[in-house]
């Protein structure tokens, strides 16, 4: 610190900080995050779950209702996720103390003269969309359920795919990537050329960016019949529309969060989705982004054999060679060293918004009040075919 003012150095350091009590981590606490696929969890079981440095218990009551309290008992700190389910309330295996949804406790049946409801530790609002299960970890009450939604999540007679992944780098690098439009260019031929690589081609963009009152949008020119122009709604969601796995296959809309588990790891949840057509074409979008292949279990072959696997979807390979790209910066790149250039306006932009906003908590100031677009995104369906 420089006479009481952070430096440079510093405040990218607060960028990748995701704990209770830094500045990022109120500020992504502030927003409603994915935490979890909606069927990672059935109606009766309890899971542990990690996000944003917190140790939690994320179950779904014998109703079907999902829960997430804190990870341990308060009586002797045993983790609550080896228990049973009981109605909706979580019951510990150690002792028997029983909790609600909200992580009151409700019973100590080895207990004589308590008050079992002056116990409580911590418990948080969910909410199920599109396939996720959405937590608001900060305080007070929850905001409208509203800045996540998208159109293409919603809209019925849609197929749709979730592919979960954690990989082992701060979520920021992977937010970055998604304000950074050049990086099509080369990174989406690394290994073998994708379906993305192929359609937007390796022409290097023109690209501007506009704040909008749910985040940034970017748009790729590289030629008249080549621009692309994605949603990004703050602070860590990206929605684009990627090609199909054959050539005149529909294209889809992409959505896709980095979620910090803490500052060396992230939540990558990508929900994917298209408008049913034909038997034929819709077996092809549903087998290609199946699960079975995540890279960060194959770094020695990915960094040292510079292999990409045979047989793997397009959109396996897609995320592939992102992960590749910002594995290769490190599990939390030094941003000191850098040397941005023109092609990452997006990338500048990004962080002086995150700047900006981290500076009002840091100072106790309102920070912005995001709100949906009145107005969906126009994303381009498809790359034209030059006339």
């Amino acid at each position: 610190m420089e006479n009481g003012h952070l430096t440079r150095q510093e405040l990218l350091r607060q960028l990748t900080q995701t704990a209770a009590g830094t500045p990022m981590g109120t500020l992504l606490r502030s927003f409603w995050q994915p935490v979890a696929p909606a069927d990672s969890v059935e109606p009766g079981k309890a899971r542990a779950l990690r996000v944003l440095s917190e140790d939690l218990t994320l179950y779904r009551g014998e109703s079907g209702t999902p829960y997430l309290i804190g990870a341990r008992c308060a009586h002797r700190c045993t983790v609550l996720h080896t228990g049973w389910v009981q109605d909706d309330q979580v019951r510990c295996m150690y002792h028997g103390w029983r909790y609600d949804g909200t992580g009151r406790c409700t019973e100590m049946p080895a207990e004589k003269n308590v008050s079992p409801d002056l116990v409580k530790i911590a418990g948080y609002p969910v909410h199920e969309y599109g396939g996720l299960l959405f937590a608001y970890l900060g305080a007070g009450p929850a905001p409208a359920f509203d800045l996540p939604r998208k159109p293409g999540l919603e809209e019925p007679g849609r197929l749709r795919v979730i592919r979960y992944q954690e990989w082992d780098y701060n979520f920021f690098q992977g937010t970055e990537n998604s304000l950074d439009a050049t990086h099509v260019s080369y990174v989406h031929v690394w290994g073998k050329v994708s379906r993305f690589g192929d359609e937007i081609t390796t022409a290097v963009p023109e690209l501007s960016y506009e704040e909008t009152s749910s985040g940034i949008r970017q748009t790729a020119f590289r030629s008249a019949n080549n621009v692309r122009i994605s949603d990004w709604t703050f602070p860590n969601n990206n929605h684009i529309v990627s090609p199909g796995p054959r050539k005149g296959d529909p294209w889809t809309d992409s959505v896709t969060w980095h979620v910090p588990i803490d500052d060396e790891h992230t939540m990558r949840f990508a929900v994917t989705t298209m408008a049913s057509t034909e038997p034929d074409t819709d077996r092809r979008f549903l087998e290609d982004r199946r699960e079975g292949y995540n890279p960060a279990d194959h770094y020695h072959e990915l960094f040292e054999e510079h292999r990409m696997p045979e047989g793997i979807g397009s959109q396996q390979v897609i995320a592939t060679q992102d992960y590749v790209a910002l594995r290769g910066q490190g599990t939390i790149v030094d941003r000191s060293q850098e040397r941005l250039g023109q092609s990452d306006a997006g990338v500048a932009l990004l962080r002086r918004i995150f700047l900006r906003e981290l500076e009002a908590i840091r100072e106790g100031r309102p920070a912005k009040a995001w709100a949906r677009l009145d107005e969906p995104a126009h994303l381009p369906i498809q790359v034209p075919e030059p006339v």
